[in-house]
C-alpha cells in the first residue's frame, strides 16, 4: 500500500476510533426504547410564540368575525405596516384588535349620518383630529403608521393590556371594548407574520 493511503486509512481510522470513546459513554446511556407515540407536526419556527402576542393573557368575553378576502389583505398590510414601522408581533396585535373594533377590519369611508363625525378607515381616524386626509386615513398602510406612530408614544404600551394601550391612542367613546377582539388579532397575526 502506497504510503499516503496508507496515512489517509490511519488517520480515518484514528478519528473513528477516538469520536467512539468520545460518542460511546454518551451512546452507552442513551434510552434505546422505541418511540411508540404518534408522529408530532412540525412547528414554524418563525410562528410568534403566543406569549409575545398575549403577554397578559386572553381577556375574557371574547369576539369573533369571520373574515373575507378584503379584510384578510387588510390584516397583511396592517402586519407589513408594523413592519415597515420596525416594530413587534404584539404592536400588530393590538393593532389589529383596534382595527376589529373601529371597522371590523373594512377600509370604511364616509358613512353619511352613520358616522360617528367624520371618521374613516381601518382605524376610524379623523381629518378632522389631525389624523391626514381622507385619501390617506383610507390608505391602509399610511392609517397603520399613524396609528403605531401614536402607540409609541404611549410609554410602556408594551406592558399595558391593549384595551388600555389602544384607548390611549385612539380616545374612543367605549374605552374597553378593544379586548374583546384580542385572540382573534393574536391569531391572525401568528397565522399571517410569516407570509
Amino acid at each position: 500500500m502506497n504510503t499516503m493511503l496508507r496515512k489517509s486509512v490511519l488517520g480515518i481510522a484514528g478519528l473513528a476510533f477516538t469520536g467512539g470513546l468520545f460518542a460511546g459513554p454518551v451512546a452507552a446511556h442513551a434510552d434505546i426504547t422505541p418511540v411508540t407515540t404518534a408522529p408530532v407536526a412540525a412547528v414554524q419556527a418563525d410562528k410568534p410564540d403566543t406569549s409575545k402576542l398575549l403577554p397578559h393573557g386572553t381577556p375574557s368575553n371574547q369576539s369573533h368575525v369571520d373574515l373575507n378576502d378584503e379584510q384578510i389583505s387588510n390584516v397583511k398590510a396592517i402586519i407589513a405596516a408594523t413592519k415597515k414601522a420596525g416594530m413587534d408581533e404584539r404592536a400588530a396585535v393590538v393593532s389589529i384588535a383596534t382595527a376589529l373594533q373601529e371597522s371590523k377590519l373594512e377600509n370604511l369611508g364616509h358613512l353619511g349620518d352613520r358616522n360617528d363625525h367624520d371618521s374613516q378607515g381601518l382605524f376610524q381616524q379623523r381629518p378632522s383630529s389631525g389624523w391626514g386626509t381622507v385619501e390617506q386615513i383610507t390608505d391602509p398602510e399610511y392609517s397603520t403608521l399613524a396609528f403605531l406612530k401614536g402607540l409609541k408614544q404611549v410609554d410602556g404600551w408594551q406592558d399595558m393590556p391593549l384595551t388600555q394601550a389602544a384607548q390611549t391612542v385612539q380616545v374612543s367613546a367605549y374605552p374597553d371594548h378593544y379586548a374583546q377582539w384580542e385572540q382573534q388579532a393574536a391569531d391572525l397575526v401568528a397565522q399571517h407574520w410569516t407570509s
